[in-house]
């Protein structure tokens, strides 16, 4: 028994190590794809090439920090204070219609501003929603079939910032949220019945939503038929798919792309997978791939071997966020599917993302670590 103990928390140790390995090679390799994609736009607007690079240091910085720190704390401890946080994350993005302190920008109200400093409430709903789930389905994991008492109060959360989301004039993140938090309730066990009702609920309800907006009708048509308006709607992705392309097989070497010069509108943001494939060619989606799919793999595996529901839904639901998030990001670059505003985790500029993709990366490696429990199981093991 004593030697199982051993190789089992072995086992965690490795795993873990893994995680750190695979996170600060996603991190690095988005900072220096940041910096290639970003230098020339920022030299011409802001008259520092350096301007993003820095700034997402800086987030990156702060990030690592949080990732550690949150890989190690106390799972109970964000139990206990779940229901402040959800509070907070709402409070934060009724902020951004606020005169004076929300900002739009692109015709969206996503940002809260303070002094130089700018933050997107929606990326801390991405990691407060599904602690919030995996602990609310945790503890009634014995009453999901009564709709009332079970699945009632975690719907109305998950409608409430689906809303708060969605005023912000920022549907792509408010249906990701909707995406993800649908996954948790299924791995909780929720009946089919209920996913029956909310998809027949759903699609309508979107289809509804698209059309009420004409730049989501553009980006549609645009999509179904990319000849429409080339020059206009469907410019960004057919210069994404060029970029693409002239990669070829092995890339054109870092930081000697041209496409990111001029031809790719603000590539440096959701786009910059194009700028990426363009230097590192098909070797180079090749390990993009690799890294994400070992991540998967890792966060997956840690939700498997968890010990608890709350560990279990936690780690699935976060690395379901964070790989599909890729995924989506990488097939809308690509031209597979119709554009959206989801920007590629650990690549794009943008603090909030960054800051909150390592948060999220904590909390799984927290998983990996304990199993889903509080109590320490080594003795090397702190805990803040």
């Amino acid at each position: 028994m004593y030697q199982f103990e051993i190789e089992k928390t072995q086992n965690r140790k490795a795993q873990i190590h893994l995680i750190y390995f695979c996170v600060i090679l996603l991190l690095g390799t988005g900072l220096v794809t940041l910096y290639s994609a970003s230098y020339s736009f920022a030299a011409r607007f802001f008259n520092d090439g350096n301007y993003f690079i820095l700034r997402q240091a800086v987030f990156g910085a702060a990030g690592l920090a949080a990732f550690f720190v949150f890989s190690r704390i106390n799972l109970d401890l964000i139990r206990k204070f779940i229901m402040p946080f959800v509070i907070l994350a709402a409070f934060l993005c009724c902020l951004t219609m606020v005169p004076g302190i929300g900002v739009e920008r692109y015709g969206a109200s996503r940002w809260i501003e303070l002094g130089s400093m700018s933050y997107q409430p929606s990326e801390m709903v991405k990691f407060v929603l599904p602690i919030y789930l995996a602990h609310i389905l945790d503890k009634k994991s014995d009453n999901l079939s009564n709709f009332y008492t079970g699945i009632l109060p975690p719907v109305l959360v998950t409608g409430v910032f689906f809303g708060l989301i969605y005023i912000q004039n920022n549907f792509s993140t408010a249906v990701f949220i909707i995406f993800n938090a649908m996954i948790i309730f299924f791995l909780a066990g929720m009946r089919y019945r209920y996913f029956l009702a909310a998809i027949v609920m759903i699609i309508p309800v979107s289809a509804l939503l698209v059309f009420t907006k004409e730049h989501r009708v553009r980006r549609l048509v645009s999509f179904i038929k990319p000849e429409w308006d080339p020059l206009g709607a469907g410019f960004q992705v057919n210069a994404s798919r060029d970029a693409i392309v002239s990669g070829g097989f092995w890339g054109k070497g870092l930081g000697e792309g041209t496409r990111k010069i001029a031809s790719i509108p603000e590539i440096q943001s959701d786009f910059i997978f194009s700028a990426y494939v363009e230097e590192t060619g098909f070797i180079g989606i090749l390990l993009f791939f690799a890294l994400f799919s070992l991540f998967a793999f890792l966060g997956y595996r840690a939700a498997l071997k968890s010990e608890t529901v709350f560990g279990r839904l936690l780690a699935a639901g976060l690395t379901t966020m964070i790989v599909s998030q890729a995924l989506l990001n990488t097939a809308v670059v690509s031209g597979a599917l119709p554009v959206t505003g989801i920007p590629l985790p650990f690549f794009s500029a943008g603090g909030s993302s960054l800051l909150t993709t390592l948060i999220c990366a904590g909390l799984i490696a927290n998983v990996a670590r304990k199993g889903g429990n509080s109590v320490k199981n080594t003795e090397d093991e702190s805990e803040y």
